[in-house]
């Protein structure tokens, strides 16, 4: 397609055309309008002057009867003007005035008519146009008086020609207005689809270029940039959970290998292979809750999950952890607390108690107090994980305190990462999924995750927006998936 095809069939382009064409319209009609209405004027005054006079003629014909109506019509025919005058007897024969042939039929129709006519003095053959008022006499006799309509048609035409000139200015200006109008915008366009083809390529770093004017392109380029921005993250992060994937999971998965080898290999007795069928299962339940750990994130982070939001009280989900922590936790040596006021919240009742088990789990885990030299005495306060539901203002906060090791700051961007795991928890079970898990459903409910120091230990803290006048649903049994 050559360079003004792709010119003429641009939406700007059109739109200019259509604009134009409206207001070609609009002008031709004002004109239209204007010409009609002074049309209307001129022949209202025409009407008057004719009327006066007509009036003028009849005073003077009855005051001093046709010797005197005659020599007046004489002697106005003589003055150079517009005006017609003509008497005629009964019959049809000129008496006075000054035109020289009318159209047939003319004197013998009283009232008003336009017609064509000559003037006596007149040289050429040309009719000429007037609009004249016919009155009879006493005895027969017929008055014409008019005025001749060149005044009138000169200025409709002034009018006309101003139109054709208007429209024709109009037409040019829009369609040079329309064609820069639309090569800026089309140089936008081809900006844009060329960007769009080298991201097609793969450079997801590619964005489309944004101008100062701030317009409706400019908006719909920062939109889509944003979202460029969103996809690059999605595919860096599709990639890095690719690589963990295949990098966390080869070593269990290998491993299940191995032990199932090694039983097949040894002729060993019953025993022996309910441990290995044992181990077998202890090492797949293990990788069923990865994986579910991993869909679950895929599904906040995609926003699935928005249809299922419910009104309940964020108090009853912290008892509810409690409850089923507790035991978990003083198997631990660890003391687990519940500070929870009537804090009413709209969000996704599962994904919230998944995402506080989650922080729970990781306090039972990773929250002991660091090892003391012998003969020390531990305190009961260093060996507590408190849960706390409370609102601040506009935010509903969820948060989970322990008295261990805490996470340095410069790692606590690093550990929402899936599979990231710091070095003091390589060697505890876990997959490092249970703070992203945690961090997803935080963003899924238009909120986050922050991590802060307890002092000494670490507060990790659920903030989620809150909804004034929200009612509280009923209590609902909370029966987390263990991820961490």
């Amino acid at each position: 397609m050559t360079a003004f095809g792709k010119l003429v069939r641009t939406t700007a382009f059109r739109l200019t055309l259509v604009y134009l064409l409206l207001f070609a319209m609009f002008a031709a009609s004002l004109l239209a309008y204007f010409a009609w209405n002074t049309r209307r004027l001129i022949t209202e005054e025409i009407t008057q002057t004719v009327n006066s006079e007509t009036s003028e003629m009849n005073e003077i014909y009855d005051r001093g009867g046709m010797f005197r109506l005659v020599r007046t019509i004489e002697y106005r025919a003589l003055r150079p003007g517009a005006n017609l005058y003509l008497v005629t007897t009964p019959t049809g024969q000129a008496i006075a005035g000054n035109v020289g042939s009318l159209a047939p039929g003319v004197m013998a129709t009283r009232g008003w008519s336009e017609t064509a006519y000559r003037r006596i003095e007149d040289t050429d053959d040309r009719d000429h146009r007037a609009l004249v008022r016919v009155t009879e006499l006493e005895n027969g006799f017929r008055l014409l008086i008019g005025r001749d309509l060149a005044e009138r048609r000169r200025l409709f035409g002034i009018v006309a020609k101003a139109a054709q000139w208007s429209v024709l200015i109009v037409v040019v200006l829009g369609l040079a207005g329309g064609i820069f109008v639309a090569r800026r915008v089309l140089r936008r366009i081809d900006a844009m689809t060329g960007t769009a083809q080298r991201i097609m390529t793969g450079d997801l770093s590619e964005r489309l270029p944004v101008g100062r004017s701030g317009d409706e392109i400019d908006r719909l380029a920062e939109n889509l940039n944003a979202m460029l921005e969103r996809i690059e993250a999605l595919m860096a992060g599709l990639k890095e959970v690719s690589d963990n994937i295949a990098h966390d999971l080869k070593t269990p998965l290998t491993r299940l290998r191995n032990r199932a080898e090694e039983a097949l290999a040894r002729s060993g007795c019953e025993a022996d292979y309910r441990a290995a069928l044992e181990r077998t299962i202890e090492e797949s339940d293990g990788l069923i809750r990865t994986f579910n750990a991993l869909l679950m994130i895929a599904r906040a982070e995609s926003g699935q999950a928005r249809g299922n939001m419910d009104d309940f009280d964020a108090a009853e989900v912290a008892n509810g952890i409690h409850e089923l922590y507790e035991p978990l936790a003083e198997d631990d040596g660890m003391t687990l607390k519940v500070k929870a006021d009537p804090t009413p919240v709209h969000a996704n009742r599962e994904l919230i108690s998944q995402a506080l088990a989650n922080l729970v789990e990781n306090a039972i885990k990773y929250g002991k107090p660091a090892s003391q030299p012998a003969g020390t005495v531990v305190s009961m306060d260093s060996r507590q994980i408190t849960i706390e539901a409370r609102r601040e203002g506009d935010q509903v906060l969820l948060s989970v305190t322990d008295r261990g090791p805490g996470i340095p700051e410069s790692d606590r961007k690093h550990v929402v990462e899936r599979f990231v795991r710091l070095e003091a928890s390589r060697t505890l079970p876990g997959s490092g999924l249970g703070l992203s898990l945690a961090s997803a459903v935080a963003t899924l409910h238009g909120g986050e995750l922050r991590l802060g120091d307890a002092h000494p230990g670490l507060v990790a803290t659920l903030v989620l927006p809150a909804r004034a006048g929200d009612r509280v649903a009923p209590p609902m049994p909370d029966v987390p998936q263990k991820v961490a």
